[in-house]
């Protein structure tokens, strides 16, 4: 029953559609700064925020907005091209639609990469970019799932899974399939949940198995916008790093949040984002894995506050 005022909030906020019936709920009040979620992917959605943050976030003085991307999660696929200039005009058309001048753009996984492509475009519109375990290089990401499976298949003695390691790294890694294949060992080897959650990361997960929209939506992926993505913009080939460097010489603050427990980004990989975004500008969180707004939500939420300067 504690869980009760927050879906009583859900269910009475009506979602709206705009353009191509692209699925948008927001929470708190226009005029407040606003935040913009983008949901990772390709394929996903943004049902996972939507129940277990969005609200909290706008009750700390935030316009909140969400959105399922088109031909993902609750959005039709009607004309959905998957490209970034495709998800450029429908961000636009939600500024328009909310007439918002500027907001932050917190990007999720895939998301982070939709907002540099949006703040490359649109920087004036742009307030901040929030990195929450988004990639900057897809093929370091690759290679550290799969030295990271093969450390856990060594451990257990697994040959059958090291032979299909070993053949993985013989495919074209610029390929959907070694991705693909990639991801899945990311997911059997549980790399993206805490080795041991906090009590209040249990408390949220446990949301999972009785709220509608969690149960309905929480894992499900369509396969039609990872093609897309990687047929249109070769997305499994991506680095961001000259992306970011050009976004804070253009003067839009870029800031990361990361869990320990992510098993898509080694030390390294986070320690060279930290560097190049700055001293003060990235948090990397024990027991947080991917979903840091879940694993760490206070810490999340504490961090946001303090770079919003709220």
């Amino acid at each position: 029953m504690k869980h009760l005022p927050l879906l009583l909030i859900l269910i009475i906020l009506p979602f709206k559609q705009i353009g191509q019936d692209l699925y948008v709920k927001t929470f708190g009040q226009t005029g407040k700064p606003a935040i913009i979620f983008l949901h990772g992917g390709p394929g996903y959605n943004c049902a996972n925020f939507e129940v277990t943050t969005a609200q909290k976030l706008s009750e700390q003085g935030y316009f909140v907005l969400v959105y399922d991307r088109r031909g993902e999660g609750r959005s039709t696929k009607a004309n959905a091209q998957f490209t970034f200039d495709q998800t450029n005009e429908d961000l636009q058309h939600l500024y328009e639609q909310y007439k918002l001048k500027k907001a932050t753009l917190i990007g999720h996984s895939f998301g982070g990469l939709v907002a540099t492509h949006f703040a490359e475009k649109y920087p004036q519109q742009v307030e901040n970019i929030i990195f929450v375990g988004a990639p900057v290089s897809l093929q370091n990401t690759f290679k550290t799932i799969l030295a990271k499976s093969e450390n856990i298949y060594l451990a257990k003695k697994d040959s059958t899974n090291l032979t299909y390691v070993k053949m993985i790294r013989q495919m074209d890694s610029t390929s959907l399939t070694y991705g693909s294949f990639c991801f899945g060992h990311a997911m059997q080897n549980g790399f993206y949940t805490p080795k041991e959650p906090t009590a209040r990361a249990k408390e949220i997960y446990s949301l999972f198995k009785t709220d509608s929209i969690l149960t309905q939506y929480a894992s499900k992926m369509t396969m039609e916008a990872p093609q897309g993505f990687w047929k249109n913009e070769h997305y499994t080939t991506m680095d961001l790093t000259n992306n970011i460097a050009n976004l804070i010489q253009k003067k839009i603050p870029v800031y990361g949040m990361y869990g320990k427990d992510d098993g898509l980004y080694s030390e390294a990989q986070v320690m060279a984002l930290h560097k190049q975004l700055g001293e003060n500008n990235l948090i990397y969180i024990d027991q947080c894995s991917h979903n840091v707004f879940i694993d760490q939500q206070e810490a999340f939420l504490s961090a946001l506050k303090t770079w919003m300067g709220k």
